[in-house]
């Protein structure tokens, strides 16, 4: 397998499990369609480091992610599986409810007399 072969694998694989189409990505990404075409199909050319960026962000990749797999044709050991954005929002609601339940929890002794 090439590495555009891989870097298309990745790609593919990532809009499959989120279900999102070319023209989402496009538009999340800010990369043409039709670069985003020949990137899923594996066309090898090469590419910028700012729109292997653009879509590695959009797919919830590290930002070089892409451009790891374009030139060593596969990922970095970083675990780029993780979505690190969505991880971000789960550690942020869990403070969140854990603040929320501190403060129940304080008022318990004030109702509890009432």
């Amino acid at each position: 397998m090439s590495n555009w072969e891989a870097v298309a694998k990745v790609v593919n694989d990532r809009m499959q499990d989120r279900g999102i189409t070319q023209r989402e990505l496009a538009e999340v990404s800010g990369v043409s369609p039709a670069t985003l075409r020949q990137i899923q199909q594996g066309v090898p050319r090469q590419r910028s480091r700012a729109t292997l960026a653009a879509i590695s962000r959009a797919l919830g990749f590290p930002e070089d992610h892409l451009r790891q797999i374009s030139l060593r044709g596969r990922a970095t050991p970083d675990r780029p599986d993780v979505d690190r954005p969505a991880l971000d929002d789960l550690r942020e609601e869990l403070a969140n409810l854990r603040q929320r339940v501190e403060h129940i929890e304080s008022r318990l002794p004030e109702a509890a007399s009432e």
